[in-house]
């Protein structure tokens, strides 16, 4: 089996904005705390791709396995890797499975699963490329997708998605520990690389100006085999305005 889709494959980008695009041309995601991924799967072959072009697949054996116990033999999805824990989705967790051996990864994969949640389907179970087909046709597709191949796995997810500004709102307004802001997309658009005119992303900034001191021994400074004592009080003596 040979996919239409060649890899490294760049996914299609998000342009940020500072408000929800307003209109009928609209429809919204939740945008997740997670890595970026395209999912591949030829036969019995199953790579995950970073956002920059990168295997991911060591890193996350869970999903691999996962995408390879699906009934399809052909697919591409697009997606966001997340880590579940503590109610929450830990974005350090995710970090930790970069830097770490393969039998830790392992371990990793065990006690806190990673999870893909999916929100684009590129190449369907018939091997056929989606990629020029409108938004809408493709969120149909990939429902059907899902509910026919996915529903069962407990490591895929579907996203949300909506047309509801006031969906899009709320779901703004929870950006905390699962959810990173909103994603807005032009339902008219096809999928298109490395682009950004039909999909924005908006995030719920909270911003503070910050001022900060810090200090470093020189050779032969007079701090040298200071008291812990005196060195926290010249420490004192800095201001920090937060």
């Amino acid at each position: 089996m040979t996919l239409p889709l060649r890899q490294p494959f760049a996914p299609m980008e998000a342009l940020s904005v500072d408000s929800i695009p307003v209109g009928e041309a609209w429809r919204y995601e939740p945008k997740w705390d997670g890595f970026r991924c395209l999912a591949f799967r030829d036969g019995a072959k199953v790579e995950l791709q970073s956002k920059s072009g990168r295997s991911m697949s060591r890193y996350f054996p869970e999903l691999t396995t996962a995408l390879g116990k699906l009934k399809p033999k052909t697919l591409v999805l697009d997606g966001e890797i997340v880590v579940p824990a503590d109610g929450a989705f830990s974005f350090d967790a995710l970090l930790q499975r970069i830097h770490l051996a393969q039998s830790r990864i392992r371990e990793f994969a065990a006690e806190t699963p990673a999870l893909l949640i999916v929100f684009d389907l590129l190449v369907d179970a018939a091997g056929e490329l989606l990629t020029g087909k409108p938004l809408d046709a493709r969120r149909r597709a990939l429902e059907l997708f899902f509910q026919k191949y996915c529903r069962a796995s407990p490591s895929i997810r579907l996203s949300p998605s909506t047309t509801s500004l006031s969906q899009a709102k709320e779901w703004l307004r929870r950006t905390g520990a699962t959810l990173d802001g909103v994603i807005a997309k032009r339902r008219d658009f096809n999928y298109r690389t490395g682009d950004c005119r039909g999909m924005q992303k908006i995030k719920n900034f909270r911003s503070a100006d910050c001022v900060v001191g810090g200090f470093r021994y020189n050779e032969n400074s007079p701090l040298e085999g200071s008291s812990r004592s005196n060195i926290i009080s010249q420490i004192n003596d800095l201001t920090v305005i937060c």
